[in-house]
């Protein structure tokens, strides 16, 4: 089934990072997380970020999630200048154009799978009646329309990973941003949450995957490797949904 990217080819990058550095500590003992990084991501690519412990990767994902900005260089997000930002205005670029996926799942334990994918909404100002039939759709779209009345204690981990993508999702965001989401997840449960990330690519959306497993990356159609502070490596730039892909 084509893909609703595979007769957009010609779109502008999504995500446009020029030249950025993050120091920590400036001076004698400066810290350098990003060293000069440059990276452009296009609309509808699935992207696997890859590093170990302290190579900077948790650091450009936090750029990339407008969480945190550089100390120098360029971030567009969507054609806009990001980097020089208000706290308030980066918190409302989040709420519009990026859904976060965690490892540890952020679920709140004495609310419902339904209230939790319901909450963000609350904080964007949806009604209530619209923010329940979104709720209610992207519960239905990870597999767990049967499971909307149930708390997290009473789900298992790969339960409560799908609630959070059902909240990331629940608005539409055009960025999925996913840290490390089968970090805490059996084999099993790992892989219906890589399927589930890779039928929104499949939809178009664009998924930004950040891990340090090697099998994980591999499942993502390019796959950029960072190492102290650099980029050391960028296999499959561009390749979206519905393209040649004979894997």
């Amino acid at each position: 089934m084509p893909s609703i990217r595979q007769n957009e080819e010609k779109m502008s990058a999504l995500v446009e990072i020029e030249d950025i550095c993050k120091i920590y500590n400036p001076g004698e003992n400066e810290v350098r997380a990003l060293d000069h990084v440059s990276v452009s991501i296009d609309e509808g690519e699935f992207v696997a970020i890859i590093g170990q412990s302290g190579s900077g990767k948790s650091t450009l994902m936090n750029m990339l999630g407008c969480l945190d900005v550089p100390t120098s260089g360029l971030y567009r997000l969507h054609g806009q200048n990001v980097s020089e930002l208000s706290d308030d205005e980066l918190s409302d670029i989040r709420n519009r154009e990026i859904g976060f996926v965690f490892q540890g799942f952020n679920l709140i334990p004495n609310l419902t799978a339904l209230e939790n994918v319901e909450l963000p909404l609350i904080y964007r100002g949806v009604g209530r009646n619209e923010r329940n039939r979104l709720s209610k759709i992207a519960l239905e779209k990870v597999g767990l329309g049967h499971r909307m009345d149930h708390k997290p204690a009473e789900m298992s981990g790969g339960q409560q990973q799908r609630v959070a993508i059902a909240r990331a999702i629940a608005q539409a965001p055009p960025v999925i941003l996913a840290d490390e989401p089968t970090g805490n997840l059996d084999s099993h449960s790992t892989q219906e949450i890589m399927g589930i990330l890779r039928e929104l690519y499949e939809e178009g959306r664009t998924v930004i995957l950040i891990t340090h497993d090697n099998e994980i990356a591999a499942q993502a159609k390019r796959v950029i490797k960072i190492k102290d502070g650099h980029i050391e490596s960028d296999s499959g730039r561009g390749e979206k949904a519905g393209g040649e892909d004979h894997e």
